[in-house]
């Protein structure tokens, strides 16, 4: 099951939630490492549910099937980005692997400077995707804090989360197999061949054709 990545490389929230435009909404504007245009990565593997050109070139991405929220829970999500200069490369119902650069910062619409506005809503995409709030201004549809719905990695740098405490994934640690204790001599017709026992699940298979070898290194 996913976990729902931050979708730029850098964290650098300008506006965070019910500030200035986004009264009573949990968008964020993130403008990544600098004021250049920066990749946004798609967060989950999802399916694109909808796109408004009429404004800021929004998107909608819905997961395509559950994934883990931050605090355990298990549901779909849908994420509305806003701001890209061009979108023509996108269309509804493509589909979207995880951590696949799909969208960019930029200036479409109601924007100083270049960024991407990012929304999270819980569950699956929903009449049209968002709704005017009481401040009058469009929201996503079901919102949630981004920390809330988003987790970081190794690869994640902060500059500035505005406070915010997004949780990180744990780093999983896989100790070495003991090919020592993990192999036998199995003789068939004169021939002799080393097997490869697995010491856990998970692992690669490798198949070779007759006199190629394998070399595995630690």
């Amino acid at each position: 099951m996913e976990k729902p990545i931050f979708p730029m490389e850098y964290i650098r929230i300008t506006q965070g939630y019910n500030e200035g435009t986004h009264l009573d909404s949990y968008a964020i504007d993130n403008a990544g490492k600098d004021t250049t245009i920066s990749d946004v990565k798609a967060p989950y593997t999802g399916v694109i549910k909808k796109i408004y050109q009429n404004d800021a070139n929004e998107v909608w991405l819905e997961s395509s099937s559950e994934v883990e929220y931050p605090d355990g829970t298990i549901d779909y999500m849908t994420i509305m980005f806003a701001h890209d200069n061009d979108v023509s490369n996108l269309f509804v119902g493509k589909v979207i692997k995880q951590g696949e650069v799909f969208y960019h910062e930029g200036t479409k619409g109601n924007a100083t400077g270049n960024h991407c506005h990012i929304e999270c809503g819980k569950g699956k995409f929903v009449n049209n995707g968002w709704h005017k709030n009481s401040a009058g201004y469009w929201s996503i549809n079901n919102g949630k804090k981004p920390e809330e719905c988003l987790w970081i990695d190794e690869s994640t740098k902060i500059i500035s989360a505005n406070n915010y405490k997004f949780k990180k994934i744990p780093t999983t640690v896989v100790e070495k197999p003991d090919i020592a204790n993990s192999t036998k001599d199995n003789t068939k017709d004169n021939k002799t061949e080393k097997i490869f026992i697995a010491p856990e699940n998970n692992l690669y298979g490798v198949y070779l054709k007759e006199n190629q070898k394998v070399i595995i290194k630690y």
